[in-house]
């Protein structure tokens, strides 16, 4: 790598985060337009959507990166560049602009247009150079968090740079860049006679998600499950994969690392390949509270070591291998595409895809149900997490009983659930309308399996969702059969935070404030 002060902070930064793909390195250095890049790379145009835009007096640190006196009127800019189809928040870049040191045309189209700064300096022709500051990983602020859908201080690539004319700053920018977006398989293409080469690591970080409940667990129509999930920008989980001669975990605990080892064997023994792997939990969440901790996992393991060999396999065909997905597709979506997501269940009956009520552990060699729905979720809505430790966990031969005990539904409730999710759920994610969304999902509580969900759970979590409801929050409800309960707001999240754990009281369990995630797993 090149001696040069950019390159060596790459080089200390690919040190501390091993596996920075090539696009990313592309976009940390890069001495050109982004906005261009992106647009090469995505296939898409690219617009700027302005956040913040004011006049302000320079403070002394501002005035020192603009070389201006404090005091001196200074332009401050918040933008996302967003893909023009696709709605992706690809960067979000902060700038600091000396007004007097823009022509009149340009200091115009500044203030009074979303136009990417490139456009600007070559419209008015301005001969400018860049001089990169910083590259490195930075935390993201609340706005970034809120623009990429991440909890505030996630991890995020970041670089700092000025734009010099005529020997003076002309523009100061930091840019944060969308984690999953850069090194992302986002849908493995099955392999043919090759596959990508083979490597000596492989990190894949996996998303958390939501269960808002399964629509059909009557099954009149032929069909069962239907599920409806939203997938989280917190918390993760995180694995690093090198090649062994044996299966080897650490960073877990004993049941994580025995149902890793367990994912990692079913792809060994699936792909044939002579040799193991060291597999090392980086990051973990809470396991059987209804975040899907398991299927991401397996996922992310499966996913590692397929990639570790040279091939490259579907999410769903590494979902198959690796025995999940076989009530829900949610995890699997939330997996590959992130997003809102409801899937269309399985086909019901002798010599269908299940022949009865059957949780996805006991689902064994039932293909994840296909996705019907994919939405991106509001970046404005926040979710708080509230995971008791005193709730209820369902698991095993328990949660296998409980569908048999309650299996069927009324067929009455599957018909209200459907109208629920068909003209407000769905309209209100589509259309940005949290009012419409939230009285769905509050309705939903009350119907089919998800009451037997809520009355297995003890009193105190059903107390916790009302409490929830009662800060402030638009909705609330029960993920999975719990005990994790959520809560989702367009304002402050405080009083709902703060009512959260007062419910749960010192030690009694813990809260998050996080995001939808509109992206899948990352793999680098």
């Amino acid at each position: 790598m090149p001696d040069s002060g950019s390159h060596r902070m790459l080089a200390a930064l690919e040190r501390r985060r091993p596996g920075t793909s090539s696009l990313e390195r592309v976009l940390l250095l890069t001495d050109g337009s982004v906005t261009t890049l992106l647009e090469a790379v995505f296939g898409e145009a690219v617009e700027v959507r302005t956040v913040v835009q004011r006049v302000v007096t320079a403070d002394p640190e501002q005035a020192a990166r603009l070389s201006v006196a404090a005091g001196d009127p200074v332009n401050y800019r918040v933008v996302d560049l967003v893909g023009a189809g696709s709605g992706r928040v690809f960067v979000h870049a902060v700038s600091l602009t000396p007004l007097d040191r823009l022509t009149e045309g340009a200091r115009h189209d500044l203030l009074s247009a979303e136009i990417p700064i490139g456009v600007i300096l070559r419209r008015h022709r301005l001969e400018t150079r860049r001089e990169i500051l910083s590259v490195g990983e930075g935390r993201a602020d609340e706005s970034a968090a809120r623009a990429f859908g991440l909890a505030a201080d996630t991890p995020v690539l970041c670089r700092r740079y000025v734009i010099v004319h005529e020997s003076r700053p002309l523009i100061w920018i930091q840019e944060q860049f969308a984690p999953g977006l850069f090194g992302t398989e986002r849908i493995p293409v099955p392999g043919g006679g090759g596959g990508p080469p083979e490597e000596d690591l492989v990190v894949v970080e996996a998303p958390s998600r939501l269960h808002l409940g399964l629509i059909d667990l009557n099954g009149e129509l032929g069909r069962v499950d239907g599920g409806i999930g939203l997938t989280l920008a917190a918390p993760c989980t995180e694995v690093e994969v090198r090649r062994s001669g044996t299966v080897a975990v650490t960073g877990a605990g004993p049941e994580l690392a025995a149902r890793i080892g367990e994912s990692a064997t079913r792809m060994l023994r699936h792909l044939g390949v002579d040799g193991g792997a060291a597999i090392r939990v980086r990051r973990s969440m809470p396991q059987h509270v209804g975040l899907g901790s398991g299927t991401q996992s397996a996922l992310a393991v499966g996913t590692a070591i397929a990639r570790l060999y040279g091939r490259s396999l579907p999410v769903r065909e590494v979902a198959r291998i690796v025995g999940r997905g076989g009530t829900s597709g949610i995890g699997t979506a939330a997996f590959e595409n992130g997003g809102f997501i409801l899937d269309g269940g399985h086909s019901l009956g002798p010599g269908r895809e299940k022949t009865g009520f059957s949780p996805s552990s006991a689902s064994v060699g039932v293909p994840p149900a296909p996705v019907t729905s994919r939405l991106p979720f509001p970046e404005e809505w926040a979710v708080v997490l509230a995971v008791p430790r005193w709730g209820a966990t369902v698991r095993g031969a328990r949660e296998v009983d409980l569908f048999r005990e309650h299996c069927p539904v009324p067929v009455e409730d599957v018909r209200r659930c459907c109208h629920e999710v068909v003209m407000r759920l769905l309209p209100g994610i589509a259309g940005r309308d949290l009012a419409l969304f939230a009285a769905s999902v509050n309705a939903l509580q009350g119907l089919g399996f998800k009451r037997v969900e809520l009355d297995l759970q003890d009193a105190r979590v059903r107390g916790l969702i009302r409490e929830l409801q009662g800060a402030g929050a638009a909705c609330a409800g029960l993920s999975s059969f719990g005990p994790t309960v959520y809560a989702v707001t367009d304002g402050d999240p405080g009083a709902i935070v703060r009512a959260a754990r007062a419910t749960l009281g010192d030690g009694g369990g813990d809260v998050l404030v996080t995001r939808g995630r509109n992206h899948g797993a990352v793999c680098r």
